[in-house]
């Protein structure tokens, strides 16, 4: 069954031509992109690529020059009206979690709820509590909890007031990997179950892949490609996209006809037909996982170097100058640096650019 499009009613929020920045110059550059309700959105990129200054933007520190920013249809932002950060719904986590140290876990997560009894307070907050799973620690402190439980508690805090959207400033950046991982798959089963919609900002790619629906990828204040994870990846929309996200890297080719590439690793069919007359000289994308170990082939490179990650190893292999790629193989398939091994191109989706 094909999936049905997300159209405009389906959206929770849109950005339409926005630009912002601090003093006189603008730091984000026409950007728009629309989020559907119970989605979970990413910004991704670079350090300076403009992700942090969208995010103030759509929480209402930050005034915008151009464009409009909507939240369930209503205008929240445009160029000399913004509305206050408390009127806009909108809830957010940070990176350093922001937690009160004088008051518990248990009146950190209820401090935005002003207008429940005691009774229907104490409740509500159990209940969030419960569901980031720290209800047994709801009378200590934050500096008795660890960076993880910290972070849930900023999270349920957040969830409290039940907001529209939830904004997630880099929150796992303090967290060493393995957590971060765990808990960007917690944070994600949390929100769908609340089926409330977010926005992540992260330079990490796995925990914008993992968590999120849709990724923006940004450069230099503008959105290179808003798509799901999966495009990003086998259907990147240029060449920075193609480059940032994911392994891999380019070896030189020349079109043969809109879907056949000669290299030095051998004449490359692919999926897709490009415009480009025979004999273009192009660049063409290898990921490691588009080389498979072959002892029937004619192609063997050499081992350059080689990367031993447990169930896999990840190997450079160089064919001349001009012409080096990695590959990823199962840890069972072990090479020696020098060696030359057989392998073959299984390159299902192409991705080339004609050369500059």
């Amino acid at each position: 069954m094909t999936e049905r499009l997300a159209q405009p009613a389906d959206w929770l929020l849109e950005v339409n031509n926005l630009s912002c920045g601090y003093g006189e110059g603008s730091v984000v550059k026409d950007v728009s992109f629309a989020l559907s309700h119970g989605d979970i959105g990413c910004l991704l990129g670079p350090s300076g690529c403009g992700k942090s200054t969208i995010l103030r933007a759509l929480a209402g520190f930050l005034p915008i020059n151009t464009g409009e920013i909507r939240l369930q249809s209503n205008s929240i932002s445009l160029p000399g009206r913004t509305l206050a950060p408390e009127k806009r719904r909108i809830g957010m986590v940070f990176q350093d979690y922001a937690l009160f140290p004088h008051l518990t876990i248990a009146e950190n997560v209820g401090f935005g709820l002003r207008h429940e009894n005691r009774a229907e307070k104490r409740q509500k907050v159990m209940e969030l509590l419960q569901l980031v799973h720290l209800q047994d620690l709801a009378e200590h402190y934050p500096h008795e909890l660890s960076g993880g439980q910290q972070q849930r508690v900023a999270l349920a805090r957040a969830l409290a007031p039940e907001p529209t959207l939830i904004l997630l400033d880099e929150p796992f950046s303090n967290l060493d990997a393995d957590l971060r991982r765990r808990l960007s798959l917690d944070v994600r089963e949390i929100l769908k179950t609340l089926g409330i919609s977010a926005i992540l900002v992260t330079h990490d790619q796995q925990e914008a892949f993992a968590m999120c629906d849709q990724v923006a990828v940004l450069k230099d204040g503008g959105i290179q490609q808003w798509d799901v994870p999966y495009n990003l990846y086998h259907e990147p929309a240029n060449r920075f996209v193609a480059s940032f996200v994911g392994q891999g890297g380019f070896i030189p080719g020349k079109a043969l006809g809109p879907d056949t590439i000669e290299s030095e690793l051998g004449v490359i069919h692919g999926n897709r037909a490009y415009r480009w007359e025979p004999g273009t000289l192009v660049d063409v994308l290898i990921r490691p996982d588009d080389i498979v170990y072959d002892a029937e082939s004619d192609l063997k490179p050499r081992v350059v170097e080689k990367t031993f990650a447990g169930t896999s190893t990840l190997y450079r292999f160089r064919c001349s100058e001009d012409t080096e790629f990695e590959a990823l193989f199962r840890s069972h398939l072990d090479f020696y640096l020098g060696e030359h091994v057989p392998v073959r191109v299984e390159a299902d989706h192409l991705i080339a650019f004609e050369r500059i």
